[in-house]
């Protein structure tokens, strides 16, 4: 059964999912630099984001990162000189470049994921399997809402 709500929550909920996300970054950030990828931490958080958007356009995958495209380019140069990543014709737009994994990504990818899944393990500390689902279903829907509504947040 779909519930409406009439108005929206009085508490700020953009604060704290930006405040959640930030410290979520923070703590990644740091467990990777300590990590033994033998990457930089830009690199391997693009390198994630590739895996998980294989096939994103350049600038595409800059914007999901939230950083300039010159910016992504240069640890793509980097990535792809190790052998991690290929940048191929986009077949829609030849001027563009659709950016892919390569096999030789996959050991840096296990440590990356490591250390991904301890700060998850972290962050849901304390909560029973359903709570975590919960959360989970919960913000699958919040995101889902924000990305279908138009401006002023119709459909």
């Amino acid at each position: 059964m779909s519930q409406t709500v009439s108005s929206p929550p009085l508490r700020p909920i953009g604060f704290l999912v930006g405040d959640l996300a930030r410290l979520m970054r923070r703590r990644f950030e740091r467990a990777l630099a300590q990590a033994d990828t033998g990457l930089t931490v830009s690199e391997a958080r693009t390198l994630a984001f590739v895996e998980h958007y294989s096939g994103l356009r350049q600038s595409a995958l800059a914007e999901r990162l939230g950083v300039e495209p010159m910016t992504v380019s240069g640890c793509l140069d980097r990535l792809e000189a190790a052998g991690y990543v290929v940048r191929m014709p986009d077949p829609a737009d030849r001027r563009a470049k659709l950016v892919v994994l390569t096999e030789a990504a996959e050991p840096a990818l296990a440590r990356i994921h490591e250390v991904a899944l301890g700060i998850r393990a972290q962050a849901v500390e304390g909560f029973s399997p359903e709570e975590i689902d919960t959360v989970f279903a919960l913000l699958d829907r919040m995101q889902i809402n924000l990305a279908v509504c138009g401006p002023g947040g119709r459909r």
